[in-house]
């Protein structure tokens, strides 16, 4: 089973996110980027898969030069090769736009899966999966804490505010997997070695039949238009309790609507 699994490297999640005072996008070059965690378990769902039932791991990632420490990331965990999708006209894609980018640059190899963690730190928006189902003509499955990969199927167990709902979908499939599906493994440090010999295959948006009206910026459906720091922290409020501690408590609550 040929699996691709995506991954982006997005901004440290204890660093402090700014955004770019330039165009308004996050500024990913003040802070340390690392891979996005969900996508962690993405790659080593594929890893299993592919150790149970043989097969070869792709990881595709869209991002500029600095997004392949990601890349190489998940090589050193088992993945045997990869495809890094980098132009700079790709700068400030959107969900929508990104799709469409990551849908051609699919296109320029063979899969049955392609596996991504539900959604990026960076932008918590859950909806690449679904979008790249819909412009690939592809299974759907979302949200798995299970996956049951066989030839020619998948099953899931798709994880709700319920429980979960058993989900089957004949290949070629589209799955976003969620945290409570395994533990990734750590990069040993043969894998960290042999990360360095495996094939990279640097994509343009010329070379992924990209076209230019369609990615970046100018061509996003949304975009960040006005932003304001946040403010700093004040300080909390002290109630004194002189045998009223619970009226002031309950006033206080109220007046933040809480009750």
């Amino acid at each position: 089973m040929n699996i691709v699994v995506c991954v982006k490297q997005v901004p440290d999640t204890w660093a402090e996110k700014k955004l770019s005072p330039q165009d308004k996008t996050v500024d990913r070059e003040s802070v340390d980027g690392v891979m996005n965690e969900l996508d962690e378990y993405a790659v080593e769902e594929a890893l299993k898969i592919k150790e149970a039932q043989g097969g070869e791991v792709t990881v595709l990632t869209m991002g500029p030069e600095k997004a392949a420490e990601t890349i190489r990331k998940a090589l050193s965990m088992g993945a045997d090769k990869a495809i890094h999708l980098v132009d700079d006209s790709l700068h400030g894609s959107d969900a929508l736009a990104t799709s469409y980018a990551i849908a051609k640059a699919l296109g320029t190899t063979e899969w049955d899966l392609v596996i991504l963690g539900s959604e990026s730190t960076d932008a918590r928006m859950s909806v690449l999966a679904p979008m790249l189902a819909e412009r690939l003509g592809a299974t759907q499955l979302t949200m798995a804490r299970k996956v049951e990969a066989s030839d020619g199927s998948v099953k899931i167990e798709r994880q709700t505010d319920n429980g979960y709902d058993v989900v089957e979908g004949p290949t070629p499939a589209i799955v976003s997997v969620v945290e409570k599906i395994n533990e990734p493994r750590y990069p040993s440090f043969k894998g960290i070695m042999a990360a360095k010999k495996k094939p990279l295959t640097a994509l343009s948006a010329a070379d992924a039949g990209i076209e230019a009206d369609k990615v970046g910026l100018a061509a996003s459906f949304t975009a960040v238009d006005e932003a304001q720091p946040r403010p700093p922290k004040q300080k909390g409020q002290i109630v004194t309790d002189e045998g009223d501690g619970g009226v002031k408590l309950a006033d206080f609550l109220a007046s933040q609507k809480f009750i």
